[in-house]
């Protein structure tokens, strides 16, 4: 397990807590009462940390080296019966956005979502999660793909931007983002949406119009990233701290403006800390809200999704 700065004083009383029990193992004293004191003191540390987290702490979160991605996701939920689909029929198979069919219980459903690596080898393979023009063009031929089969979709969003490259551009990144965005809001299927790290820019939005928006407790949506604004506003990544907290990017702040519908808790220490669990949590949302959304006519489902994101924001006419 790696740590965060933050996290040091857990990591202090985590070595101390398996250093006694495995004097307790190794030997016949008997260190019970104290590993219970440690432990005591480590769930009480965690809970004074996570409890008082600021948002560029949460930012930092959100990007753990040792936070679940899109595939753990998948597989843990889906097991043995996903199937990934791959190619957008025009140009290619973009390796940062993966999609296919995969199953909770009896229901199927079509998972999309960005994808990063766990080394510098697969992150360069992954694109860094950061998809092309022929990424959201499969992501969108998967979705009409589920609508033509009346199955619900799930997209999970994690990505720190499209890819900003100039081939990516010459390819028409703006409008198949832009396509991505009006084609979801008139599926005719229900569409949940799970932000499991970063939601930065078109980049996430291109997958992340739906019935149903949620976000995980440490993680963040936002037009821009904490350290791009601060060298917009500063000419330096030394104000991303404030940046951070002017973005309003947490989910605490989606919540109050009413631009995702639900936050999903993570267990005390964050996903990271325990993924099966975090796993167990997505699913039962993931069933909660479908549920709720059959009983929902596909008509009323479009016009319920086009209202909620006309509706974002304050304007004038």
């Amino acid at each position: 397990m790696e740590y965060l700065d933050f996290e040091l004083p857990i990591k202090a009383l985590q070595e101390q807590y398996e250093k006694a029990c495995e004097i307790g193992e190794d030997s016949e004293v008997d260190v019970t009462d104290t590993c219970k004191q440690i432990k005591l003191k480590l769930d009480n540390k965690k809970k004074e940390i996570y409890s008082n987290l600021d948002a560029w702490q949460r930012v930092q979160l959100s990007r753990h080296p040792n936070r679940p991605y899109t595939l753990d996701y998948i597989n843990a939920i889906c097991g043995n019966t996903f199937m990934e689909l791959h190619g957008d029929r025009t140009f290619g198979d973009d390796k940062a956005m993966i999609g296919g069919l995969g199953k909770i219980n009896q229901q199927s459903f079509m998972f999309i979502g960005q994808q990063k690596g766990y080394n510098t080898k697969t992150r360069q393979y992954r694109n860094f999660g950061m998809a092309n023009p022929e990424g959201y063009r499969k992501a969108l031929r998967l979705m009409k793909k589920a609508e033509k089969f009346d199955l619900p979709i799930v997209t999970l969003v994690d990505t720190p931007g499209a890819f900003p490259g100039l081939e990516a551009e010459e390819r028409g990144q703006g409008e198949a983002i832009a396509r991505n965005i009006m084609e979801m809001s008139q599926l005719k299927v229900p569409i949940i949406v799970i932000i499991i790290g970063e939601g930065a820019s078109g980049g996430a939005l291109g997958i992340a119009v739906g019935d149903r928006v949620m976000m995980l407790e440490n993680t963040w949506y936002s037009v821009i990233s904490p350290e791009s604004c601060s060298s917009i506003l500063w000419r330096s990544w030394e104000y991303k701290q404030t940046a951070a907290e002017a973005l309003k990017l947490t989910a605490t702040d989606m919540k109050k403006l009413k631009i995702i519908d639900k936050i999903i808790k993570e267990p005390l220490g964050g996903a990271h800390s325990n993924r099966e669990k975090t796993f167990e949590i997505v699913t039962k949302s993931i069933l909660s809200e479908l549920e709720e959304l059959k009983k929902l006519s596909p008509e009323d489902l479009i016009e319920k999704r086009m209202n909620k994101f006309v509706d974002l924001g304050v304007y004038s006419e």
